[in-house]
């Protein structure tokens, strides 16, 4: 590996990650809460770390597809570290495991929490917990790339942090990766600039508008209030924040094409019928299921149903109501919707649902060649292109790996922690689908506070193989990897 180029990386990690604490800083500034010197520390210290690596490594060196790896594997990890320190410092969470399994989970935009009363915590603090998700959403590193000069193995470190949907999809980019994160990101920032108005103008303070904007575009999840978003019991949030889940579920390269103009790869993009077929069916299941067990009335029923397939088929994670209180019917369908996810090259993680749309049109091609038309040449179609073999594989491959580390990791956490197999098996789908809440004992009313050290190690290190979309987090395990 590079290891000049790596360490310039990092250091403009560190440093966008530095310069990110003067918003919670402000934050601080305006409402008090003794929080300001945590943050105030914490940023000098990071960029007192950052700047000479930035500086003295400067040079223009490529990235192979190796650093691009190491890179954003190593590179969550540190920055998650160092974020910690502001809760460290103020003493909100004094544990390092603890503080790093809270960061880890604002950038991996899983919105997993250990805080029994997130409430108590100073707003600066909240601020910064909330932005790790603006940081995270859109790939942290994504937002490095921008600060890279032209040339510098952007697009190996924008593969090694995205979905291997992107590469069945055959997203295009601009030639220039610089540019492209470049207006990636100013899409991002619009929908959160819009969801943040239409909040405050719905009468949501501005500070609750910013951190729920942050954890919605994001697909994220963390509120600064204890009820998530049962905590206002307003229709009007409710339903502008399913608007903005939605549309953080959906491909951004679409946002971009539509921009420019290209309606008609909205019109053919097979992906995204696909996620409006499965939201309204799982939405219409869940509400009219609410509806007849007279949980809710008709207008509620439709309300929080969506509002909570929505949250977790986009791997949100905000709440309006202790589902686990629901029937054990909606329950099931809220816990199949787990396992899906929303469209890759989103802001969402999860199996996502390109994968599922390549196994089952393979599926239905193979039992046709089988069984009807056995001299027949059947493909595998994908936005009106056949789809590789190589492509396929690709699919199945990441189907399996994910079922088995669920299964897995199920069974690690009730070594480690000796809980029930629901809870077991819940944190692990949670942490590795970067959804959040889940059932039993971290269901929506409850949080990860009583597991062990040791299993929210291995729960953080989930949440990281999930943003990472699993292959980059898990070769680096290959004895091959580290060889010349």
């Amino acid at each position: 590996m590079h290891l000049l180029p790596i360490l310039h990386v990092i250091g403009t990690l560190l440093m966008v990650t530095g310069i990110s604490m003067v918003l919670p800083l402000i934050c601080s500034a305006i409402y008090g809460g003794g929080d300001f010197q945590a943050l105030l520390v914490s940023a000098v210290l990071i960029l007192l770390l950052g700047v000479p690596l930035w500086w003295f490594f400067r040079r223009n060196h490529d990235l192979g597809i190796k650093d691009g790896i190491f890179i954003a594997v190593f590179g969550w990890i540190l920055v998650s570290a160092l974020s910690a320190l502001p809760f460290m410092l103020h003493g909100s969470i004094p544990s390092f495991t603890d503080a790093f399994f809270e960061m880890m989970s604002g950038y991996t935009t899983s919105g997993a929490t250990i805080l029994t009363d997130i409430e108590v915590v100073p707003r600066g603090l909240l601020f910064w917990r909330s932005e790790t998700h603006l940081l995270g959403g859109m790939g942290f590193l994504t937002l490095t790339v921008i600060f890279l000069p032209h040339g510098m193995g952007g697009l190996r470190i924008f593969r090694a942090e995205s979905s291997p949907g992107q590469v069945i999809t055959k997203e295009k980019f601009h030639s220039r990766n610089r540019d492209t994160m470049v207006r990636l990101w100013i899409i991002y920032m619009v929908l959160n600039l819009a969801e943040i108005l239409m909040l405050w103008i719905g009468g949501m303070s501005l500070f609750d508008a910013l951190c729920h904007a942050f954890g919605t575009v994001s697909t994220s999840g963390y509120s600064p209030w204890n009820a998530s978003i049962g905590h206002y019991n307003n229709a009007y949030f409710d339903w502008v924040i399913i608007l903005f889940m939605f549309l953080g579920g959906m491909t951004f390269v679409l946002f971009y094409q539509m921009v420019l103009g290209d309606w008609r790869a909205l019109r053919i993009n097979t992906e995204f019928r696909w996620y409006v077929g499965f939201m309204l069916f799982f939405c219409g299941v869940v509400s009219w299921i609410l509806w007849q067990d007279n949980t809710y009335g008709l207008m509620d029923a439709i309300r929080y149903g969506t509002f909570q397939v929505t949250s977790l088929l986009t791997t949100t994670g905000f709440t309006t109501a202790d589902y686990e209180q629901w029937p054990q019917a909606a329950q099931m369908f809220l816990y199949a919707v787990c396992f899906i996810g929303a469209c890759a090259g989103s802001t969402t993680s999860g199996i996502k649902i390109v994968h599922y749309v390549v196994i089952c049109k393979f599926m239905a091609a193979a039992i046709k060649k089988i069984f009807f038309q056995p001299m027949a040449i059947i493909s595998v179609r994908l936005n009106q292109r056949p789809v590789d073999d190589s492509i396929i594989y690709l699919s199945v491959c990441y189907f399996i790996v994910n079922i088995f580390m669920v299964l897995a990791g199920g069974c690690v956490m009730v070594l480690t922690d000796d809980m029930d197999y629901v809870t077991a098996m819940s944190s692990v789908i949670a942490t590795l689908m970067n959804i959040g809440p889940g059932f039993g004992a971290i269901g929506p009313s409850e949080n990860y506070a009583f597991i062990s050290d040791a299993g929210k190690w291995f729960l953080s290190y989930n949440m990281l193989v999930g943003r990472l979309e699993m292959f980059s987090a898990l070769v680096i395990f290959y004895p091959s990897f580290w060889k010349k």
